[in-house]
């Protein structure tokens, strides 16, 4: 399996709501106009819109690199009002396994993997 799933979860600063929304805004128009391999890119708030919660599936490791080179520095100011927890699913390549390790994020390898 080389598909690819995250859950990136945001915790939005306080007093950040407005422009976390409008750069998520631009996220998703980003998404929609570059991202070529990207299958899903769904962002769910919770009830008091302090966290949100982002599930992205991508083709492959690929992908995500292509995802992340669009985001660009949109990416950083979406960090600058939130702080991310991200989780990733499947069989990633090595060189997105360490790209991930060093943003402390959790991997789940595919079965068998």
């Amino acid at each position: 399996m080389n598909n690819l799933q995250t859950n990136a979860l945001f915790n939005i600063h306080a007093g950040k709501l407005n422009e976390f929304k409008a750069l998520a805004a631009q996220a998703m128009d980003t998404v929609k106009a570059k991202d070529k391999n990207t299958l899903q890119y769904d962002w769910f708030f919770n009830d008091d819109h302090t966290e949100c919660m982002v599930r992205e599936r991508y083709t492959d490791s690929n992908a995500a690199f292509e995802h992340l080179a669009n985001m660009g520095e949109l990416f950083g100011k979406i960090l600058q009002v939130s702080d991310l927890s991200l989780e990733v699913y499947g069989t990633p390549s090595e060189e997105l396994k360490k790209a991930i390790t060093d943003r402390n994020a959790k991997l789940y390898t595919s079965y068998p993997g």
